[in-house]
């Protein structure tokens, strides 16, 4: 057993060292680029940490940006008002994200469907309207950084986006690792029992309120962690940037095109967004803001009408036809003989 999952870990272990030698190959030159990839890193592992609630648990929540917002202001506080390093920040936010989750999901849990998701989108406006008012991180105005030196102790780079890019492949690797090991765990189980029915769950002695609450605590705590990169990452910090709907709907519609409730469909749909969203930026600019959400809307629709399960559906769908033509192939085969 040991044996075998240590070779399933070494084609995703393979993957972390290649991406981890894209600088030294040189293709991180260009800073566009490597901004392209930093984004779709960090989308991917917004996206992944959305799944754990959303995906395995079948809890489609539109507040996980509160969740992100507390980790970018957590980490901006620290630097910007307390004068630290950003990491004492980011992880008190991760916390205080945690606990929030908590406190929201135990009332909110009782609602199911979309009333559930309807709350969850209230809760949204809520804090993105207290923080707009609340003068002690900046109002409407938010948090801007001062000039930091250069390195990993303030986790800022200003001549090159290569520290960024590790940054965000190590918050990558963990996320997905430990999403990977939530698979094959009994809580990863309970969540998957609970998405198919919930009652048919609790009747088997699953205790569907405890799991849930655990799986939206460890999600909003990745989901702040991905905000305090974001913070680090843009300089600054605002309700508009990260307490709003459409940060909300990013982590949710990038894990629906990829593949709700699977490993890789957060990376997949993190890949096809985040260039679409960056080249059509600046390539197609002169057409007007939102070109690029037209065009992934489009993408959306025409996934979910052919394939509702994203692109992993594809995929798996595409392994299906191969085997079935094989075994019909092999069946033709054995007739002849």
């Amino acid at each position: 057993m040991q044996s075998d999952s240590i070779k399933r870990a070494i084609p995703w272990m393979l993957s972390l060292a290649v991406l981890a030698l894209l600088p030294v190959t040189g293709l991180l030159r260009g800073s566009f680029l490597s901004h392209v990839l930093v984004m779709i890193l960090l989308n991917a592992s917004m996206a992944q940490a959305w799944n754990i609630i959303g995906g395995y648990a079948g809890q489609v929540s539109f507040g996980h940006s509160v969740f992100f917002g507390i980790g970018a202001y957590g980490a901006a506080y620290a630097v910007t008002n307390l004068k630290m390093t950003p990491y004492p920040g980011a992880l008190a936010g991760a916390v205080l994200a945690a606990v929030l989750a908590v406190i929201i999901g135990y009332p909110t849990f009782k609602l199911k469907g979309h009333y559930f998701a309807i709350a969850t989108f209230a809760i949204v406006e809520v804090f993105h309207r207290l923080f707009m008012i609340w003068e002690d991180v900046g109002g409407a105005v938010g948090l801007d950084y001062p000039i930091l030196k250069d390195g990993w102790r303030n986790f800022s780079w200003s001549r090159s986006k290569v520290g960024y890019f590790y940054g965000a492949l190590i918050l990558f690797g963990i996320i997905f690792s430990l999403v990977r090991a939530l698979e094959k765990a009994r809580f990863g189980y309970y969540l998957k029992a609970i998405r198919e029915g919930q009652e048919t769950a609790e009747s088997l002695g699953v205790d569907a309120r405890r799991y849930k609450l655990a799986a939206m605590a460890l999600s909003a705590a990745m989901a702040a962690m991905c905000g305090a990169f974001f913070a680090q990452y843009n300089y600054r910090v605002d309700p508009s940037m990260v307490l709003s709907l459409d940060m909300s709907m990013r982590f949710v519609l990038i894990t629906i095109l990829g593949g709700i409730g699977t490993l890789w469909g957060p990376l997949l749909g993190a890949a096809i967004l985040i260039p679409l969203q960056e080249y059509t930026r600046a390539y197609l600019a002169k057409l007007g803001p939102g070109v690029d959400l037209v065009i992934f809307g489009l993408i959306i629709i025409l996934v979910m009408q052919f394939q509702p399960k994203g692109i992993m559906g594809m995929i798996d769908a595409a392994r299906k036809r191969r085997r079935k033509l094989a075994a019909a192939g092999n069946e033709h085969e054995g007739g002849r003989q």
